[in-house]
Parts: C-alpha cells; sequence; structure tokens
C-alpha cells in the first residue's frame, strides 16, 4: 500500500502531503493547483489504493464506498491542526471508543507519520524503508506557516 502512495504522491500539479489509513476510510492531506488537478489526482489516487487494498486481500471490486470530502484549509491554525488529526487519528479513534491510550505515544504505522519532519525533537520515529510515500509541499501554509504554532506530538488528540 505504501508504494500506491509512493507512486501517486506526486503528480504534475496534486500533491500528496500526508495520510493514514483507517479501519474503514482514509485520511489525506493534498494541495492541488485548482479543482480539476484536484479530481483527477484524488481519482489517481483511489484506483491505486484500492487496487492494493483488492491485491492485498485476493479479492476485487469497489474499495472506497464514498468519494472524497473537501475543507479548504485556509489557516496556519487549520492546517496545523489537520496534520494532527491526520497523523494522530488512530489515537483519536482509541479514545472516541473509550480504549485505553498506550502511555507512550507512537506513530501510527499506518500513516505517513514515519516521512513526517514536524515532530517534537524528541519523538523516535520507526525506521523508514525507500522513499517517501508523500510529495513536499510547495504552499507556504502546508511548507512553512502551521510550523510558527510548533511542532507536533504524537500524544495529541
Amino acid at each position: 500500500m505504501i508504494e500506491s502512495f509512493r507512486q501517486g504522491a506526486e503528480r504534475g500539479s496534486f500533491r500528496l502531503l500526508e495520510w493514514s489509513v483507517q479501519d474503514d476510510h482514509l485520511h489525506a492531506i493534498v494541495e492541488a493547483d485548482g479543482t480539476r488537478a484536484l479530481g483527477r489526482g484524488m481519482k489517481s489516487l483511489a484506483a491505486r489504493f484500492a487496487k492494493a487494498v483488492n491485491r492485498g486481500l485476493g479479492r476485487k471490486g469497489p474499495v472506497l464506498r464514498d468519494r472524497y470530502h473537501v475543507h479548504v484549509l485556509r489557516t496556519v491554525r487549520e492546517v496545523r491542526n489537520a496534520i494532527a488529526y491526520v497523523l494522530n487519528n488512530a489515537r483519536r479513534h482509541l479514545a472516541r471508543l473509550g480504549r485505553a491510550l498506550p502511555r507512550v505515544a507512537r506513530i501510527d504505522p499506518a500513516s505517513s507519520g514515519a516521512w513526517f519532519d514536524g515532530w517534537r525533537p524528541d519523538v523516535a520515529l520507526p525506521e523508514t524503508i525507500g522513499p517517501p510515500p508523500v510529495a513536499p509541499a510547495r504552499t507556504w501554509l502546508a511548507a512553512v506557516g502551521w510550523r510558527r504554532l510548533g511542532p507536533l506530538d504524537p500524544a495529541e488528540v
């Protein structure tokens, strides 16, 4: 699956910046140079994801039930909160289900968190294999702006 994200991370005017895979949905933060680029990039990403899931499960057919939902991020705080939400989403789901959270917060292995460079300096990163399955941000908000509010903590929910 990571290879699918890696191959679809940058398609000209579309960039996959961060992602996390949950039991029944996928979260992604992307940049696109317009609605057409967004639509094409998301269609390509969804197809790659579905093929990887079906290959892994030895089956065929649709994987994603719904289309994507768009929320345009406009402020430094929105971008930082969105990144924390996506990368720490597994932890959020555990908390919502009332399950005990691990005492030591770790990077979600079903996310792009291992390749993320905005964690607190003392966060232990898992070993990464191969090039990142994300593209570098090009917009000021996603590349620089959110960092003004401080690094992320994997314990944030």
